[in-house]
């Protein structure tokens, strides 16, 4: 196969000669050189044309083998277990054997990083393969399937366009995990290794992870034309996304009917139920600059993440953050802020400046309402009513006070509620009788409710279990001994979180002590 053809972003005399050399180097299989899967590709994204993307194939993985796969999401995308079994189907999803009617292609975008304008990023080491479409795909029908860790692109800056296994591992359980608790999420399909190294803090091997989401654009992407100040390249993208994700914003009359003051706006509120679900549920993004936002409101990008262990509002989950920007309690105001630097980016195209400010508010609005209406499940409760406030204040006043394990509260209280023993609860407290006050009033609140139902919606919304950080590590320290039974273990238990799993009751236990000295950065 010759090398693909470098879009403008790119000239042909920059290639780097990495790229040059390497590209084109897929294995041909039973004298075939694309595989067909019989997926329906449309390609969406590569239909805007060359000045948001360079054309290029991925980078052939050396001696690829199977680390995880979710059949579950393989399913969804019409892929049968035979399928996925296949070598040729290993050598696709490793980037060493083409799919018959993708068009494979690096996207460029811009972005904040750390509060501070970055300039020029991309899809530095990741290769949308194209985008298929399924019959039941709801109302975002396609899928956009992308190798990540693919190898070099124009925008891989000073990195070597690898992946390494630890943070593969992290993001394909984790994303999957998201999805079992029902957080919009990107997925992932798979993860493959090799043995071939890659440098990072020390020297680990390569791995390669098949992400597949309805959009892979980013707020990055409107700032990266928006800066430049190529606004009809900005509109085309904007168009573009109502018209696939967000076609309500046509034609409703809000915001003066302006259609891009209406993106802004349900972008906004995607945003606000996703962070919602973030706080809810304990998770830390870890890293929230504005090119690892997505524009459809889904939790993208997995690198430093956790779930908190004990309740730590100020949590740092990312060795890297030496400021705390993405502590645990900042991420709702890190995402308005965030949202902002959109606002700012669509301005060009809103053009009064009162419309997108007002389309923010929505995020203000939003999220409260989002966070209370889930804090209120999480304790079983309906609609709110007076006091319910102050209960879920203080409670969250006691957890904080004894840094409390936040799941395994959160599942106990749920099986107390079912009749389960009070010391299920009490016993996670030294403050005995701050905590006996505070059930008096949950069961002044339960007592005219049916307890029963109660405590199996509140099962269904407490999970048991969570991707901790302990649980990721031994599953990475098998992988890199060949062993992927634990990888493949925590996806059946993530993929239903809620499930009791009898036996696996130590993956829902309290962490080890040396799951504290954890460090997770950006380094992967």
């Amino acid at each position: 196969m010759a090398r693909r053809a470098v879009g403008r972003m790119l000239p042909e005399e920059n290639v780097p000669d990495q790229l040059r050399d390497n590209r084109g180097m897929n294995t041909v299989v039973d004298g075939k050189l694309d595989l067909d899967l019989g997926l329906h590709w449309v390609n969406s994204f590569a239909a805007l044309g060359p000045s948001f993307y360079t054309l290029l194939s991925p980078l052939a993985l050396p001696e690829p083998y199977w680390v995880g796969r979710s059949q579950r999401l393989a399913d969804e995308l019409g892929l049968s277990v035979q399928a996925m079994d296949e070598q040729a189907t290993l050598l696709a999803l490793s980037g060493n054997l083409g799919l018959a009617g993708a068009q494979p292609l690096a996207s460029v975008y811009s972005g904040h990083q750390f509060g501070v304008w970055a300039g020029q990023l991309g899809d530095g080491r990741a290769c949308l393969l194209g985008e298929i479409e399924l019959a039941n795909g709801g109302p975002w029908r396609g899928r956009e399937i992308q190798l990540k860790g693919s190898g070099l692109t124009p925008y891989s800056r000073m990195g070597d366009g690898r992946a390494v296994l630890r943070s593969s591992i992290r993001e394909f359980l984790c994303s999957e995990a998201m999805h079992g608790l029902g957080i919009p999420s990107t997925r992932a399909l798979c993860v493959t290794g090799s043995d071939a190294p890659v440098r990072r803090e020390e020297v680990e091997t390569a791995a390669v992870l098949t992400r597949v989401a309805p959009s892979f654009v980013r707020f990055g992407h409107f700032e990266h034309f928006a800066y430049r100040q190529q606004h009809e390249a900005l509109r085309q993208l904007a168009d573009y996304v109502i018209e696939r994700f967000y076609p309500a914003c046509r034609d409703s009359k809000e915001l003066s009917g302006n259609r891009y003051a209406l993106l802004l706006q349900a972008v906004s509120e995607n945003t606000a139920s996703m962070v919602a679900h973030w706080q809810a549920v304990g998770f830390c993004h870890g890293v929230m600059n504005t090119d690892n936002m997505s524009i459809l409101g889904l939790t993208i990008d997995y690198g430093p993440f956790q779930f908190l262990d004990a309740f730590v509002p100020g949590h740092i989950c990312n060795h890297s953050d030496d400021q705390g920007r993405y502590a645990f309690n900042r991420q709702p105001n890190i995402a308005y802020w965030n949202l902002f630097c959109l606002g700012q980016a669509l301005l060009p195209l809103i053009v009064e400046q009162e419309l997108a400010l007002a389309a923010l508010e929505s995020y203000k609005s939003r999220f409260p309402r989002e966070l209370e209406s889930r804090m209120l499940a999480k304790l079983g409760l309906g609609l709110p009513q007076e006091g319910d406030r102050e209960l879920i204040e203080g409670i969250f006043k006691l957890l904080v006070q004894e840094a409390v394990d936040y799941t395994i509260f959160w599942r106990r209280l749920s099986h107390y509620v079912g009749n389960g023993p009070r010391s299920l609860v009490t016993d996670m407290f030294l403050d005995q009788a701050a905590i006996g006050a505070w059930l008096e009033r949950y069961e002044q609140r339960l007592a005219e409710l049916a307890r029963e139902q109660v405590a199996e919606q509140m099962l269904r919304t407490n999970p048991k279990f969570v991707l901790r950080n302990h649980l990721a590590e031994i599953a990475i320290r098998h992988a890199r001994e060949k062993d992927f039974s634990e990888v493949a273990r925590l996806l059946a238990l993530l993929e239903r979180p809620f499930d009791e799993h009898p036996g696996f009751d130590s993956y829902a236990d309290f962490p080890p002590a040396w799951a504290a000295g954890i460090e997770i950065s950006c380094s992967s």
